[in-house]
């Protein structure tokens, strides 16, 4: 757990973290479907925001914008962990995988097969299924282990062939809170076919640990600002050298590995160096290392731990709490002693409809999100014959007293 001082600091450091300006005092834990907004972000993105200029222009304006954009290009990288390739943003995490999972798709060698699993985002998941049989390709979906909601490398190598072409894996699930072993699934996939394009959804972890996508031997990664401390409407993706020269959509006359239509915003490339900003910061209070890619790598580990405490806390209870394992009818996703479940704890009970649960703790102000069987989640609950669940997302910025705070309000809302 944070020492206080430092927790008081890190809340300080974010916009709304205890009051909703639309509802007043409540507590956030909704924290998978967006995290909070660093303060930081909020006023550079308002300053840029007001800048006429464009970027390539011959004046000062223009300069200090391209210095901006080559300087968060540099921080995306170390934020990634990987010293090779392209990194460029979008409209959204799930556009940009949709771009690269339909880039290598149709850059990768004719016919053979397209793999993912059920455990994934639609981000990848609809974009195998809609780009997979134009391109003359076999979409396989592996199903994933319902009762531990994870998917592991030997269920990769099930179907994995010499044939498969393009791999994608989720890192995180969102509606779970499971993280599989990227590293291992990547190599159990080159294992067997090793010039496989293998792209990675980060969107749900990048917020929750370390990102070190140069270490797990993959050709494509996004995440999703809104998702890491930062702002809606923009996505950061980065690609491998190979992947980005396949044939994708850029202006003609530009280079190769060009990924990005239309001039840029300049607020999204510089709130995401916020993002970077405040990890290395938090690095900074835990290490004495200087070295940036150092302190966020200290960072994402503290992160980790710290909702590791929490999420500890809201299952298995504290200070005289009933956690949830023990509250009547409860059932957790992922079982309760899962040691893969990252910052986040679905659950239902068997007396009490979660439509009815988020909707009493809403009132109570704790905010919760209700995750149903749709396009979205159900993959994840439909093998489990529900057609919803209470999802409880947590971030480092979280306290143990707010989780302290939502098992008082959950027993009186079974109780009743």
């Amino acid at each position: 757990m944070f020492k206080a001082e430092l927790l008081q600091e890190i809340r300080d450091r974010f916009h709304h973290v205890d009051q909703c300006p639309y509802q007043g005092s409540r507590i956030f834990f909704e924290n998978a479907g967006g995290s909070l907004t660093l303060k930081s972000v909020v006023e550079v993105s308002a300053h840029f925001a007001s800048i006429p200029d464009n970027q390539g222009r011959d004046n000062p304006a223009s300069r200090e914008l391209v210095r901006v954009i080559n300087k968060a290009r540099e921080d995306m990288m170390t934020f990634f962990g990987v010293s090779e390739g392209v990194v460029f943003t979008g409209e959204s995490g799930t556009e940009l995988l949709f771009r690269l999972v339909r880039a290598a798709i149709f850059g990768s060698a004719e016919g053979g097969n397209v793999i993912g699993s059920t455990l994934e985002h639609p981000a990848t998941a609809s974009a195998r299924s809609q780009w997979s049989p134009i391109a003359g390709k076999e979409n396989i979906s592996i199903a994933h282990d319902k009762d531990q909601a994870m998917v592991t490398a030997e269920h990769y190598l099930e179907h994995v062939t010499a044939e498969t072409r393009v791999a994608t894996i989720i890192q995180t699930s969102p509606v779970v809170g499971m993280a599989v072993d990227v590293k291992k699934i990547a190599a159990a996939i080159r294992s067997k076919s090793p010039d496989c394009f293998i792209i990675v959804d980060s969107i749900q972890h990048a917020a929750h640990g370390v990102m070190d996508i140069g270490a797990i031997g993959v050709d494509g990664c996004a995440v999703s600002g809104y998702k890491v401390f930062s702002r809606h409407n923009y996505g950061v993706a980065w690609v491998s050298p190979r992947l980005s020269t396949l044939c994708h959509e850029k202006l003609d006359g530009t280079a190769d590995n060009f990924w990005e239509l239309g001039t840029r915003d300049t607020g999204a490339f510089a709130t995401f160096s916020e993002v970077v900003n405040y990890l290395e910061w938090l690095g900074s209070q835990l290490t004495d290392s200087t070295d940036q890619r150092t302190r966020l790598e200290t960072a994402g580990h503290a992160m980790a731990e710290q909702e590791q405490h929490l999420v500890d806390v809201a299952i298995n209870g504290a200070e005289g709490r009933t956690g949830i394992r023990d509250l009547p009818g409860a059932f957790i996703l992922g079982g309760a002693d899962n040691p893969h479940r990252e910052g986040l704890v679905s659950y239902a009970f068997a007396n009490k409809p979660s439509v009815e649960v988020v909707s009493e703790l809403n009132e109570r102000g704790i905010r919760t999100h209700l995750r149903k069987a749709d396009y979205f989640s159900g993959s994840v609950l439909t093998p489990l014959d529900m057609d919803s669940c209470i999802r409880t997302s947590f971030c480092h910025y979280n306290s143990k007293e707010e989780v302290l705070m939502l098992l008082d309000a959950l027993n009186e809302i079974i109780s009743a």
